[in-house]
């Protein structure tokens, strides 16, 4: 471990955040971010990174309004700010609004890291071919998520009605709430369990606010965890030769 004197360590690129829906996985995010890069440099590091947090409130009622157009300008404009303020690549800390990654990737000229693309090279690394899939009923449902895990060669399993409704509102009313309950972990262990009875070999956690909830030991397959391998792919990036422009 360095101390500090002297050795400056390796150059690490300013990674920038789009967070807030919720805070409280964007707080997850910072965390796994500042932790992963201690952890691989040692010392007294931390990553460099820029946090632009947007209202929730806003993003959640386009959502529920279907208006996905005015949701991606918004968080252009938000990659925009983070790349004018200096981040030389740019993290959507969420899962759902990966929806309208195309708009806010053509709007900067730095690279995107898309969340899909981070977990789906994890997955058919560990030699997996069909995963289950929770997270929010856009996730879930809208081809944007399981499309992009196809083109990685990722069949992509889901729960039936009435478990997505579950899933989906575990995590609007609890989750990003910041309310954790036992009957909600007990419920996310069931559906688990009964997507790797139908032939999931995996289940992506594709909510960031699930890791508050469940983790490998509610699963009987292996669980990947989006958020951590999001972090991890960034990190890799960041800390890797510089990226082509």
């Amino acid at each position: 471990m360095d101390s500090g004197n002297g050795h400056h360590g390796p150059v690490m690129r300013n990674i920038g955040l789009i967070g807030g829906m919720s805070w409280e996985s964007s707080a997850e995010y910072y965390r796994l971010l500042n932790e992963e890069t201690r952890r691989r440099l040692g010392g007294h590091h931390c990553a460099r990174s820029l946090l632009l947090t947007v209202d929730f409130a806003e993003i959640e009622a386009l959502q529920r309004a279907g208006d996905w157009e005015t949701a991606g300008r918004l968080l252009a404009e938000a990659a925009g700010t983070l790349e004018r303020a200096g981040a030389e690549m740019v993290l959507l800390c969420t899962n759902t609004m990966h929806l309208v990654a195309g708009v806010i990737e053509a709007g900067i000229g730095v690279p995107f890291i898309h969340i899909v693309d981070s977990t789906a090279e994890r997955i058919t690394a560990a030699g997996l071919t069909t995963v289950g899939l929770l997270g929010t009923r856009f996730t879930m449902e809208m081809d944007f998520y399981r499309s992009r895990m196809r083109e990685h060669g990722l069949e992509v399993l889901v729960p039936a009605e009435p478990d997505r409704t579950l899933v989906h509102d575990v995590i609007y009313r609890e989750l990003t709430q910041g309310r954790v309950e036992d009957s909600s972990r007990t419920a996310y262990r069931r559906i688990i369990a009964d997507l790797a009875e139908r032939g999931a070999q995996g289940v992506i956690l594709g909510c960031t606010e699930i890791t508050l909830l469940v983790g490998p030991q509610d699963s009987p397959v292996p669980v990947f965890d989006s958020t951590r391998i999001h972090v991890e792919h960034a990190l890799d990036l960041a800390l890797s030769t510089p990226v082509a422009r």
